[in-house]
């Protein structure tokens, strides 16, 4: 279903063509959906720009290409407006046509993309032997956001956990166990994961403070290298019980990953300073090599560099992130790679790429690409934490925004003297708070910090996951109500738009597939948000102006196509999020 916007951008380009001659083909026509809707619905903005290098009047311009102009399949005649504007105000029933395709299209008119391609998304990366904390949040729900519409475009995605399952830290946690809980690297679940957390920070305690427990953790890590029987067998117990705890906050937050850790890319490290050394790029700098980039230098202004190996010989992130970007491009084939972490790490992501570029690692052709996020603040705007000081546990948000929506749900069936099943309580509030939380996340600029609040997300009216799925849930009660199937109304069935509600609720329901192609280009899932919001906004005063049941044929059938297209928007749009619906509130 081809969308207005490409068609008034063809007809333009022609326009212009035939009005200013050859040299003007694909000029953009800067055309953008009218901010008021007396100026129409769309309104193209060149004639301005193209006034100096013509020498002539915007107004003049614009009425050349006007005059030369055909959309009269799906417009209103264009109008000037203001110093050279073009005002489009589509007709109703072209809208109806459009309507009727998409109720016919089980993807509601979005496309496949043209040239669907092999795409790598990092995102979630907890650590081993810790456990996931706010701090996780927004890679993980970030993460999974993206990689539908991505997928949903017809993407061919890699969902890739990079955890933190190697290095100094297992060393220095296996030695530490050695001594204080020897059970645990040969029994299986020995320590609960928060016991594992508390003796992990005891063990970094000592690292930092007993120079001969450091030198032995050490040393500990070359066993691990070198695939010591009983230092691997340590390893993986640690690392299957992290796995496992893991799964738990994915399968309740319905996030699919593939794990692929820092520990994979073990065999390819040798290899990426070798073959960096061969490039001429690596200079050795006070035992270590290292890459020196322009545009990165220290407080004092010295030059920065990134470190490949360590004095020691060993390796660092950067290398296992340079390892990861060669085999992502050369034995995935990825065209596009995306990482998802805090904007704290943008500098490092920085020198990674400028550096597997310098190498010749990343062919042109291939976008790669750093998502960076700000931080979930607490209230007062300060780092969410425990009383203690502590990160909050993931698992622990989760449960309580569950708890806090369970009690208002009980509270409000009081209110309204209504009785429901333990069952449906209990699944409400399990969906709605879990989708509260991933809403208000995903409603948020990703660049910027948020605060976390269970008042706000939690509110059934504003842009809010609760509010989202009443408006979903209406469509569905005036079905039961009307004893309607909406299945049955039939694909052809005529749909009138008379009323400003009507009309503008059709205009916006077929803005859907260029909401969802803007998310797939820029990864900005808040916009698709703002869509959904805006959208059950609009059906809101369409259900209060225009009657439904009520109405006579053929008005009827039409408003309930209506209702039926918001709700499978709606659905549509929130799977996209990872957010389930539910049929009744």
């Amino acid at each position: 279903m081809k969308s207005t916007i490409t068609y008034l951008t063809t007809q333009l380009d022609r326009a212009i063509v035939a009005a200013l001659g050859d040299d003007y083909a694909g000029v953009d026509p800067l055309l953008v959906l009218s901010s008021n809707p007396k100026f129409g619905d769309y309104q193209a903005n060149m004639a301005m720009g193209l006034a100096k290098k013509l020498g002539q009047q915007p107004r003049a311009i614009a009425q050349s290409i006007v005059d030369n102009l055909d959309v009269s399949e799906i417009c209103e005649a264009p109008q000037i407006a203001g110093a050279g504007f073009i005002n489009f105000t589509v007709k109703p029933s072209y809208l109806a046509t459009q309507l009727q395709a998409m109720q016919r299209d089980s993807r509601l008119g979005v496309t496949i993309a043209e040239k669907p391609q092999r795409v790598v998304v990092d995102f979630s990366s907890p650590n081993i032997a810790k456990e996931m904390h706010v701090g996780h949040l927004r890679s993980t729900i970030l993460g999974d956001c993206i990689a539908r519409v991505l997928e949903f475009r017809g993407h061919d995605v890699l969902r890739l956990n990079h955890v933190g399952d190697w290095g100094t830290q297992f060393g220095m946690l296996i030695l530490y166990l050695r001594e204080a809980y020897p059970q645990a690297l040969t029994t299986a679940d020995a320590l609960d994961l928060g016991d594992l957390v508390v003796l992990y920070k005891q063990a970094k305690q000592r690292f930092d403070e007993d120079p001969q427990f450091q030198e032995a953790a050490r040393q500990e890590v070359v066993k691990l290298q070198a695939k010591d029987p009983d230092t691997i067998k340590a390893w993986n117990l640690l690392c299957d019980q992290s796995r496992r705890e893991f799964q738990v906050i994915y399968d309740r937050l319905n996030v699919q990953l593939t794990e692929r850790g820092e520990s994979f890319y073990n065999p390819y490290l040798s290899t990426v300073v070798e073959d960096l050394r061969a490039t001429g790029l690596l200079v050795e700098s006070d035992g270590a090599q290292c890459v020196f980039l322009d545009g990165f230098t220290n407080r004092e202004g010295d030059p920065l560099p990134l470190i490949v190996q360590k004095t020691d010989g060993g390796y660092n992130y950067a290398t296992t992130d340079l390892a990861a970007v060669r085999y992502r491009i050369q034995t995935d084939k990825a065209d596009r790679i995306i990482y998802i972490t805090d904007a704290g790490q943008a500098d490092h992501f920085a020198q990674v790429f400028q550096v597997a570029r310098l190498a010749k690692w990343i062919p042109e052709h291939i976008e790669i690409t750093h998502v960076p996020f700000g931080l979930v603040l607490g209230e007062g705007g300060k780092k969410i934490k425990t009383r203690s000081g502590e990160a909050i546990k993931l698992k622990e948000l989760l449960d309580e925004a569950i708890e806090r929506f369970s009690n208002l749900l009980k509270a409000r069936l009081v209110d309204e003297e209504r009785q429901e099943t333990d069952e449906f309580i209990t699944n409400s509030s399990e969906v709605i708070g879990l989708s509260s939380v991933k809403y208000a996340d995903l409603s948020q600029n990703r660049t910027s910090n948020y605060v976390f609040s269970y008042d706000k997300m939690l509110l059934d009216k504003g842009n809010t996951a609760p509010y989202m799925m009443y408006a979903y849930a209406r469509p569905q009660s005036i079905a039961r109500k009307g004893d309607i199937d909406f299945n049955q109304l039939g694909d052809n069935a005529q749909i009138i738009l008379t009323e400003e509600a009507e009309l503008t609720l059709a205009k916006h329901l077929l803005q859907l597939g260029t909401i969802i192609t803007e998310v797939e280009r820029d990864l900005l899932p808040n916009r698709l948000c703002q869509y959904l919001f805006e959208l059950s906004q609009k059906y809101n005063q369409f259900f209060e102006n225009c009657p439904v049941l009520s109405s006579e044929e053929p008005l009827r059938t039409s408003r309930l196509i209506l209702c039926n297209l918001t709700a499978k928007t709606l659905k549509l749009g929130l799977d996209l999020l990872g957010i389930p619906v539910l049929e009744r509130m």
